[in-house]
């Protein structure tokens, strides 16, 4: 554990910083399994569609312990200083992602349960439980709100991803810098 002022560290702690990488790996293989899916045989369909259902649960599995870990490590001054409204956009920011991060693996989990697909642990073949019972038509309307929703996260990451780049090369402060 690193002893160092929160108000003086340079970055994130390290398990921060891992999570969040982890994590966009992850997000960016789920979208690509998903986009990508249709263009291969029906077996390959299936387990890419598996790999995306385990893609977006262990993004929902490690949300939390990134948000333990963010709170326990603390988030270290952006130098120079955000401005008040700026500010309040990041926080913004922040609480959309990790609303994204929780709510799409819970939509997407929910659309294959009511759907009747099977949601099977990798190697195992194992499939989790379903917690509802099959109802195809709000399965159907739960994947056009997780598809809607998965648009919009698009959206988000990309402005994500531009402000950082902004605040490196335009602004010239530390927010990217406090993630690598």
């Amino acid at each position: 554990m690193e002893t160092v002022n929160v108000l003086t560290r340079p970055r994130y702690v390290r398990t921060v910083r891992q999570l969040h990488w982890w994590m966009a790996a992850l997000i960016l293989l789920a979208y690509l399994l998903i986009d990508f899916h249709e263009y291969f045989p029906r077996e390959v369909r299936r387990a890419m569609m598996q790999g995306h259902f385990w893609a977006g649960i262990t993004v929902f599995l490690l949300v939390w312990w990134r948000i333990s870990s963010r709170a326990r490590g603390g988030t270290p001054a952006i130098k120079p200083p955000l401005g008040s409204l700026a500010s309040v956009a990041s926080r913004l920011m922040h609480l959309t992602l990790y609303a994204f991060f929780i709510v799409m693996p819970v939509l997407g989990f929910l659309t294959a349960s009511y759907e009747g697909k099977q949601v099977k642990i990798p190697f195992l073949g194992i499939a989790l439980p379903s917690p509802v019972a099959v109802d195809d038509a709000f399965g159907h309307r739960l994947e056009d709100i997780h598809a809607t929703i998965g648009t919009v996260f698009y959206w988000v990451i990309g402005l994500h991803v531009a402000v950082a780049l902004w605040h490196h090369f335009i602004r010239r402060d530390n927010v990217l810098e406090r993630m690598l």
